[in-house]
């Protein structure tokens, strides 16, 4: 058996049982019932997922993949290709946007060159797990070969495997490509079933003209190729990218893991989407960090069944959205675990319950 076929079958669903003691021992703490919202779901769902009604919160780990799109070639973006090499150092250096919110929230950033043209050096953080040099043109044929998009959901599971061993409690995503807003567009455009125009955007901040022109290489792109609904990975291989592919694999593998992976903007999503259409079991370890601006977002969310916890209108992706997230559910997290019971407390439950 491959790894990802491997992996696919050993995602189970979380385990009931636990969500339901989970809450209990919400119930019992020294609050009217419900009254923490959200902060009780995302406690709930972090222990049953992990398997542990007090877990471990403090390694947190946002995995920031990074690809080319030969579809940029269409004129898709506002920015060139050679932006991508340009924020991977950025990365490295600490100085992009998802690096300040996660040292803000006491998460670690970890870089994957998973198919950027462009060599890097050896440098702290970064992790090369190259398949290839960029995706192709879709507009002219498949973005990668089937074994190419095998070999990047492969990356992504081994990832997570990795961080599981390493005793990673959170696994979060991020990505960083030029024009890959247009290859999530198409994925969700042929999932969905929703046209092209529903579902896309001006990405980096693309001009009137320039989205007309993005939503016709979109169409050609899926005309021509004709990617299968109903089989995620010949829709990831014929339109996807090699970040997305990656994202979707730790996100499998994160499930096959028990692991709570917290998913971030459109892109993310994208990868989360995939991995949920090959498994539906993997929407359960899901935590959708926000809800982007870009209009395909929303419903890409709603096909996972998946309730943003914040909406900052954010369109940068790199993880940013979840590494604040996180810090959001670490808060419900320590709520289970350090609030005191109405026993601890002796305060009397009669009116609150």
């Amino acid at each position: 058996m491959s790894l990802l076929t491997e992996t696919l079958a050993a995602i189970r669903p979380v385990d009931a049982a636990l969500l339901q003691e989970a809450q209990r021992r919400l119930d019992n703490k020294t609050k009217p019932l419900g009254s923490l919202g959200r902060l009780e779901e995302f406690a709930r769902r972090f222990a049953a997922i992990s398997g542990n009604l007090e877990p471990d919160t403090a390694k947190k780990v946002i995995y920031t993949f990074a690809g080319d799109h030969g579809v940029v070639e269409e004129g898709v973006s506002a920015f060139p290709k050679e932006v991508t090499p340009q924020m991977v150092l950025n990365f490295l250096n600490g100085g992009a946007g998802v690096n300040v919110l996660a040292r803000h929230a006491g998460v670690e950033v970890r870089v994957v060159d998973i198919g950027v043209d462009y060599d890097f050096g050896p440098a702290p953080g970064l992790l090369v797990r190259k398949v290839a040099r960029g995706t192709r043109n879709f507009a002219k044929g498949p973005a990668m070969t089937r074994d190419e998009a095998v070999a990047a959901l492969e990356v992504g599971i081994e990832l997570a495997g990795q961080a599981k061993r390493d005793g990673v409690a959170m696994l979060g995503t991020g990505e960083m490509g030029i024009g890959n807003t247009t290859p999530s567009s198409a994925i969700i455009a042929i999932l969905s079933g929703k046209s092209v125009e529903e579902v896309t955007h001006r990405g980096t901040g693309i001009g009137d003209r320039a989205l007309e022109n993005k939503v016709r290489v979109i169409k050609a792109g899926v005309a021509l190729n004709q990617p299968d609904p109903a089989d995620p990975l010949d829709v990831l291989a014929k339109v996807g990218g090699l970040e997305i592919a990656g994202i979707a694999g730790l996100v499998l593998g994160a499930a096959a893991n028990r692991v709570p992976v917290v998913v971030d903007g459109f892109i993310s999503t994208a990868g989360a989407l995939i991995a949920c259409e090959m498994n539906p079991h993997v929407r359960e370890y899901i935590f959708a960090a926000h809800e982007s601006v870009e209009i395909g977002h929303r419903f890409m969310l709603e096909r996972i069944g998946a309730a943003p916890i914040l909406d900052l209108q954010f369109r940068l992706g790199e993880g940013t959205g979840a590494a604040l997230a996180m810090g959001l559910i670490e808060a419900g997290v320590k709520v289970l675990k350090e609030m005191a019971t109405f026993e601890q407390a002796g305060v009397s439950d009669e009116v609150l319950r």
